[in-house]
């Protein structure tokens, strides 16, 4: 009797230790993390050839973080996300025609090993793009495939007749060779892989091995996830495609328990949500980007907490993607037309934001670019020589935008004021606050539409940030917190903003009521207050 009872006293136990972890927020390396996406190149050319390569990442590494936690001269980054390196016939690289050789512009294996090396010295992980959607037509398994008698037929969607349908935007997707016909989603340059094809899995499969494995990455950024498996005219997050991505995220998993892996799903939040965290780790949220983008240009709160509170509810706590825009957008800065108070107070919500941040290189710095997509992945402006703007010692791949006189890393460095120093304040801020990185976030309820404010909070810290998202100064406000984290008579330190800082009120629910942070919030401003 005695040990019957040990033993259901010890299953109870188990039970709730293993509710209580269903219930707490689980931590990951990568919610400790601020990312940076590097366009290889256009980052930085080492050899003269006026391509960017991996030896010119190395050669500015210390640009992005430095090795040393004491510094905050560097940028503070502590994640690298890196655009396409594999060996393609094309500028971008998502068409790959090797998926095991590094792209000959870029360097070689070797250079990208001591380039993962010389990061993971510096706390630094990398994540590279795997373009799993598709191949470049000049891969070696597409011309073999063209021949119907040949193993490799079966690789691709192939096709006796036109199905004759279009691809979700009304695109041709069916393009002829010879008497058939291939199914092509993006480009007839780029074929559809076949998934149905057992044996294309077990290639992805060793593709991904060979990566985290041979290669170390620390895990991937998957391109078109939503698209992996058609069935038949719903080209679009299929249940075969969220299963597929099921078993190749548990594969990866094997491989490197501890790798990352983010998918690019352009899709609704509550579509994209649905693939995290068995599909993938996390997710790009594209509906909270552009309402940040969208609720800074109107200067209104109300877009922006709305969504907010929808990724709050969908996804895991932390385990989404948050960015404003990347390598296949308009660059934030002409959304906001050049507007400096406008770029700060995004990079304030973005670097306070619970999801996991991503910033697109020289993001930092306000440089321009639209589309088409090349003028977005102009390079790097170092400094402001016309030549190069200190890309490269000879003439760019690519043409400097012209906001290279300006918008440069020379320019804006030792300038307290510069959108530079305001992104390496907040990076830096948020490495050292646990409460911005895997804090719960409660949304503030402001008197004012311009005014955005939140809590982060975990059970030692609680902050208070606070945007004033107008133009003009606002005198006149009240924050409220209908219930919180606080206790007693907290006092309120500025952790990030200027000005005379009042403590809140607390109310019985550890919240407050009209509470007056500032007396004044100046245009376009952002602050940091630290309660209790």
């Amino acid at each position: 009797m005695k040990k019957m009872l040990i033993l259901l006293f010890f299953l109870l136990l188990t039970s709730v230790n293993l509710s209580a972890q269903d219930v707490a927020p689980t931590i990951h390396w990568w919610n400790e993390r601020v990312f940076y996406e590097i366009f290889v190149r256009s980052f930085y050319d080492s050899d003269g050839d006026g391509i960017g390569d991996l030896q010119g990442i190395i050669e500015k590494l210390d640009y992005l973080n430095d090795g040393d936690p004491a510094t905050t001269t560097d940028l503070g980054i502590t994640g690298l996300w890196l655009m396409p390196v594999m060996e393609s016939p094309s500028y971008h690289g998502y068409d790959v025609t090797d998926y095991e050789k590094i792209n000959e512009d870029y360097g070689t294996n070797e250079d990208f090993k001591r380039l993962m090396a010389e990061a993971h010295a510096r706390g630094i992980a990398v994540i590279v793009d795997l373009v799993i959607n598709h191949t470049s037509s000049q891969h070696p398994w597409f011309t073999l495939s063209q021949n119907p008698d040949s193993p490799y037929s079966d690789y691709y969607i192939w096709s006796d007749t036109d199905p004759g349908y279009g691809g979700p935007s009304g695109q041709q997707v069916w393009h002829p060779f010879g008497n058939r016909y291939y199914y092509g989603l993006f480009w007839d340059q780029m074929p559809d892989l076949n998934y149905r094809n057992p044996i294309v899995n077990v290639e992805m499969h060793d593709i991904a091995r060979f990566w985290l494995r041979d290669m170390g990455v620390d895990g991937f950024r998957l391109d078109a996830v939503k698209h992996i498996i058609e069935e038949g005219e719903n080209q679009e997050n299929t249940p075969s495609t969220l299963e597929w991505m099921r078993g190749f995220n548990e594969f990866a998993h094997t491989i490197k328990p501890d790798m990352l892996t983010v998918g690019e799903i352009w899709s609704g939040s509550a579509i994209v949500s649905k693939y995290v965290p068995d599909e993938v780790n996390l997710a790009f949220e594209f509906d909270l980007a552009t309402t940040i983008v969208d609720g800074i240009r109107r200067r209104s709160k109300d877009a922006i907490t709305s969504v907010q509170r929808q990724a709050l509810e969908l996804y895991p706590p932390g385990q989404y993607a948050a960015f404003l825009t990347n390598h296949d957008q308009n660059r934030v800065m002409n959304a906001f037309r050049n507007d400096l108070g406008s770029a700060k107070v995004a990079a304030t919500i973005l670097l306070t934001n619970p999801g996991v941040p991503f910033i697109y290189y020289g993001e930092e710095i306000g440089m321009n670019g639209e589309k088409p997509d090349e003028r977005i992945r102009t390079p790097m402006q170092w400094t402001s020589d016309p030549d190069s703007a200190g890309f490269s010692s000879s003439t760019p791949w690519e043409a400097l935008d012209s906001s290279y006189e300006t918008a440069n890393v020379a320019v804006q460095i030792d300038d307290p004021d510069s959108l530079l120093n305001h992104y390496r304040g907040l990076i830096h801020l948020r490495s050292q606050r646990p409460a911005l990185q895997v804090g719960e976030m409660l949304i503030v309820e402001s008197s004012e539409r311009p005014i955005y404010s939140f809590i982060r909070h975990t059970p030692d810290e609680t902050l208070l940030i606070l945007v004033n998202l107008n133009h003009r100064e606002i005198a006149d406000y009240e924050l409220n917190l209908v219930e919180g984290p606080l206790s007693g008579t907290p006092a309120a330190e500025l952790l990030f903003g200027d000005g005379e800082i009042a403590a809140p009120t607390v109310t019985a629910n550890g919240g407050f009521e009209s509470y007056v942070p500032l007396p004044v919030l100046p245009p376009r401003s952002s602050f940091i207050i630290r309660l209790g």
